[in-house]
């Protein structure tokens, strides 16, 4: 399989260190309203960053293209697919499918996504919402979408088991001020958001930060608007051969931080274990075989 082109949103993150004092300032604008902000005029853009157009210039050099058409076109080209709906998406794989079975085709990109989500992970950012998790200081609500609130669902059922504290906030959006009027500045708010990107879903992660929740935020290559109120973000990699997005990737990422997070607290999470355990042989919930 040929390697997928960096989104121009992966580019920048991958590029910052790399970037000038006004370049990174530009990338910073470019990113806090992605990729609408890209699409305006360059003189406009500039003026939104405060930098010269010629830093804009310089900047859609760096990152490969031959000037800021080009850089727009690729914007737009990315717009469209955060906008995709199952059908479109399906079509544009299926017109120039391989031969090879769908397993091997579906197989070769979800691998490709996780080495390239790896590639430009912030393992940083990573060990800081690990540690965010474990402070049972700090209460912790999770939420996802239509599509992602399995994972949120998945992340909520293995914490509870590591700690206390947790909420599971329901797709139901006429009960999420209820979930807001609980929350503190200082507590975490997990949220999962690809593409279609939900815009109630966004205006909740508006309103937590607004009470100074800190927000962490799972999303796609592309990147949800909630991106512009997230104090961490994870994009990962979801495009395959189907009509749906797959979020394996997201998975993975997910149960890593599970295991970093019952690392941290393991002697916490040994007795609480142990204590599910027994609850678990009174409830008879589980076939045993001696």
């Amino acid at each position: 399989m040929a390697e997928a082109t960096p989104t121009v949103a992966e580019a920048l993150r991958g590029q910052f260190d790399q970037f000038t004092r006004a370049e990174r300032q530009l990338a910073d604008t470019l990113l806090a309203n992605y990729p609408v902000a890209g699409l305006s005029s360059i003189t406009a853009l500039a003026e939104n960053a405060q930098v010269s157009t010629p830093t804009v210039v310089r900047l859609v050099k760096k990152l490969g293209f031959a000037g800021y058409p080009q850089f727009q076109a690729r914007l737009r080209d990315e717009l469209a697919a955060t906008i995709s709906n199952p059908v479109a998406k399906h079509e544009r794989w299926a017109e120039g499918a391989p031969e090879a079975h769908i397993l091997n085709r579906f197989a070769e990109a979800a691998i490709d996504n996780l080495h390239r989500t790896l590639s430009r992970f912030d393992t940083e950012a990573f060990d800081a919402v690990a540690g965010l998790l474990a402070d049972t200081d700090r209460q912790v609500s999770i939420v996802g979408g239509r599509i992602t609130r399995a994972l949120a669902d998945y992340l909520f059922t293995h914490m509870q088991v590591i700690r206390d504290g947790l909420s599971l906030v329901p797709s139901t959006s006429s009960t999420w001020p209820h979930y807001l009027l609980g929350m503190r500045a200082g507590d975490v708010l997990v949220v999962f958001d690809i593409r279609r990107y939900e815009t109630e879903l966004i205006r909740f992660v508006e309103m937590a930060r607004a009470r100074e929740a800190t927000i962490v935020l799972f999303t796609d290559q592309w990147g949800s608007p909630a991106t512009k109120h997230a104090h961490y973000v994870f994009p990962c990699r979801i495009e395959v051969p189907s009509a749906w997005d797959s979020t394996m990737v997201m998975l993975f990422v997910v149960e890593s931080l599970i295991a970093a997070v019952q690392t941290r607290r393991w002697d916490t999470t040994r007795d609480r274990f142990n204590e599910l355990e027994g609850l678990f042989d009174q409830a008879r919930l589980f076939k045993k075989f001696t």
